[in-house]
């Protein structure tokens, strides 16, 4: 019992019960997508025929642009590579980019929240004009900015990783920033904050032990829809040549650019693959998050619980369904 309890509490399995129809659908399809991402970006070193920058085999080079066989199930790219082995790679390269730059928007917003929410004044009404100002910025144009300005257009591996995860963090602290803030600035007023402030907790402790671990239960429905956001930039740096060189690590945006023209020539098997995983992944990612959005939206759940009600049957009727009705509650006079 006690063990059904804890894995009813655990939060995607909780929702999962929670949802129904096409909701459940989309989010079991979310599950899935994401499922696969993730198991091949864990275990690319094991379930990829060779590795991301691998050129040759048992016999000899791969050659390029080779059409599907058994010895390449993908075919190989202009370049020589195996594709499907670039494209598990990839996947491992997407999976730390979105982990990075998470964890830098989340602590970074977080922190910036309590501290303006709880403070206020002049400290709360210059980070919040900040904020609005970061809107301005495109993404991607940001995103180019600091990849030029980190390494210089040089993309290695980590140097690559943190230029999209920093562009990402800055385009996405707001939004954790703004979350928490709010959050913060409706807590402080609540009785139990009083209540230490009374007995006389110091402004640290009332902060983190008391405040912050009440104002952050909505953040990881912004997390799942930030993940997507974040392999989309980091596809878009690679495609226009500031991503990661393909002799570093692999990368989707990179094998993409490299397969425009392959495509006019017929030679399909260069960019779907890359491009699928792209689109899938974000799929997956992006039905995660709106599920959890709209299973969160208590406006939503009213209208569920209105739906289930009017479609549920009341005692009323399962008696008048278990017995027979008279023949004057029928029309019918003797």
């Amino acid at each position: 019992m006690t063990t059904s309890r804890l894995i009813d509490r655990m939060p995607v399995v909780h929702q999962l019960r929670q949802s129904v129809g096409l909701q459940r659908g989309m989010l079991v399809a979310g599950l899935v997508l994401t499922g696969i991402f993730v198991f091949c970006a864990i275990f690319a070193p094991l379930i990829a025929p060779y590795g991301y920058a691998q050129l040759d085999g048992p016999d000899g080079n791969f050659g390029a642009q080779q059409p599907p066989s058994a010895a390449h199930l993908l075919g190989t790219t202009v370049g020589g590579y195996d594709v499907l082995s670039r494209v598990i790679w990839g996947a491992q390269t997407a999976l730390m980019v979105v982990i990075v730059a998470i964890a830098m928007s989340v602590f970074v917003g977080i922190l910036l929240g309590l501290f303006s929410g709880y403070l206020g004044g002049w400290v709360d009404r210059a980070l919040v004009v900040v904020a609005d100002a970061i809107y301005a910025f495109p993404t991607l144009l940001l995103a180019i900015v600091v990849a030029i300005a980190i390494n210089n257009g040089q993309s290695g591996l980590w140097p690559g990783i943190m230029a999209a995860a920093a562009s990402i963090t800055v385009v996405f602290i707001p939004q954790y920033f703004r979350v928490v803030r709010a959050e913060v600035v409706r807590i402080k007023g609540e009785a139990f904050v009083e209540s230490a402030k009374v007995i006389g907790a110091s402004t640290p402790r009332i902060m983190f032990r008391h405040v912050l671990r009440n104002s952050t239960r909505t953040l990881p429905l912004i997390v799942t829809l930030n993940a997507s956001e974040a392999i989309s930039t980091l596809a878009a740096l690679g495609f226009l040549g500031f991503g990661i060189q393909p002799t570093v690590a692999a990368e989707w945006g990179y094998d993409l650019n490299k397969s425009i023209s392959d495509v006019a020539a017929g030679i399909w098997w260069t960019a779907v693959p890359p491009g699928l995983a792209i689109v899938l992944t974000v799929l997956g990612i992006t039905l995660i998050g709106e599920s959890l959005n709209d299973l969160a939206d208590p406006r939503l759940r009213a209208r569920r619980r209105a739906g289930s009600a009017k479609t549920a049957p009341t005692p009323a009727d399962a008696v008048a369904a278990s017995e027979p009705a008279s023949r004057e509650f029928m029309g019918e006079v003797e």
